[in-house]
């Protein structure tokens, strides 16, 4: 059996009941993207996105027909709308408390132990995007070297160095250093490399952007490795388990590549689980509020999506997700705190509705039944259903 998940990372499908509380009532990425930036996603509607509740169907974007797939929509119970908290859920990993965020900048008590590490000053401090903070100090990193660290509304701290300035290798040893630090009442939940090229404004080099995780509770890729089954992370989802649980990783550098890669490693087969990520949705478009992009990349996946589901096995299965909002349209540059998308494919499977599932964990009970191993934790299996 050989079982692929992929997450649309950020493809939220509308705002969850206590979205109030994180000041996103009413956010809806993939209807608000659609809106301001229409493009037809033919293959994802026949697949059951068109019958999810509160997605908006119209002929030219997702159109109402006939469907070969199971669809529905999750519930994150763990407070919170990042990477970490949405793709740990996913695996079983249930928080109690959202992770920790610093939305003054960093302590001294962090930044002064930083400094030794670097044997450097640094910049900013303080919540940025991305961009923002490589055009404002990008040429002040040139004069002094100091790098650039900089937070979100996220539990993340994050290192912006040029590659001409300082080396990759370097960088990422920062990185390391940063993680061994921010541990205990300091912690966060990715310590995130950014290097950026060329001249002002500049260009973020996504490539080689690198997470460093804290490392999470067992969870269900410690179950499917303890049954002995191969478990292949593409993209970044290994850098999201601070690379616990994987029998292989293979590095992408954009969508396209990972979805290339996906389909490559499906057609060599096997037994067990591909954990895919695809990131630029959430990089490259939600956060710097870009519906055009952003559907253009939703157009580049559904066009890829026949591909996709001619490399199933005849007895494996697909599951596409994702792992919270980041409404292009939205106010700010954050996530949003919406439901997660559920996509499920077979061959040969017709239109079969999952419903509203209580929880993301229910994605890695569902691939513990499937690839059979041991799962005493949250989540309630689907797996039945797509028999």
């Amino acid at each position: 059996m050989l079982l692929t998940i992929i997450v649309l990372d950020s493809v939220g499908v509308g705002a969850l009941p206590d979205a109030a509380q994180f000041g996103d009532a009413g956010a809806h990425t993939l209807n608000h993207t659609l809106e301001a930036a229409p493009v037809p996603l033919p293959h994802l509607a026949r697949l059951g996105l068109s019958r999810v509740p509160t997605v908006q169907t119209s002929p030219g974007t997702l159109p109402a027909g006939e469907v070969q797939g199971a669809y529905g929509r999750m519930r994150e119970v763990s407070p919170g709308k990042d990477t970490s908290t949405g793709h740990w859920e996913f695996m079983g990993v249930q928080l109690q408390h959202a992770f920790q965020v610093f939305p003054q900048g960093f302590p001294p008590a962090v930044m002064d132990r930083f400094d030794a590490a670097t044997g450097r000053g640094h910049l900013c401090n303080k919540p940025y995007s991305g961009t923002d903070v490589i055009r404002d100090y990008g040429e002040e990193h040139l004069r002094t070297g100091f790098p650039i660290v900089y937070t979100s509304a996220d539990s993340v701290f994050q290192i912006a160095a040029h590659e001409d300035v300082v080396p990759l290798p370097q960088l990422y040893a920062w990185c390391q250093a940063a993680r061994e630090l921010l541990q205990g009442e300091y912690a966060v939940a990715r310590v995130i490399a950014r290097p950026f090229r060329g001249e002002h404004p500049f260009e973020r080099a996504n490539e080689h952007r690198k997470d460093f995780s804290l490392v999470p509770p067992h969870n269900v890729l410690d179950a499917l490795r303890e049954a002995g089954r191969e478990v292949t992370g593409i993209g970044k989802i290994p850098d999201i388990y601070a690379h616990r649980g994987f029998s292989e990783e293979i590095h992408t550098d954009n969508n396209a590549d990972g979805i290339a890669k996906t389909v490559a490693r499906m057609r060599r087969g096997g037994q067990g689980l591909i954990f895919t990520n695809l990131v630029d949705f959430d990089a490259k478009f939600g956060h710097r509020r870009d519906p055009a992009g952003y559907s253009a990349a939703l157009a580049q996946f559904d066009a890829a999506l026949p591909e996709i589901l001619a490399a199933v096995p005849e007895d494996g299965a697909l599951l596409i997700v994702s792992d919270h909002g980041n409404d292009p349209t939205w106010h700010g540059t954050d996530h949003t705190r919406e439901y997660g998308m559920l996509l499920g494919y077979r061959p040969g499977i017709g239109a079969l509705d999952l419903g509203e599932r209580a929880t993301f964990a229910d994605v890695g009970a569902t691939a513990a039944e499937a690839l059979g191993a041991q799962w005493n934790g949250p989540g309630e299996s689907f797996w039945p259903a797509l028999k």
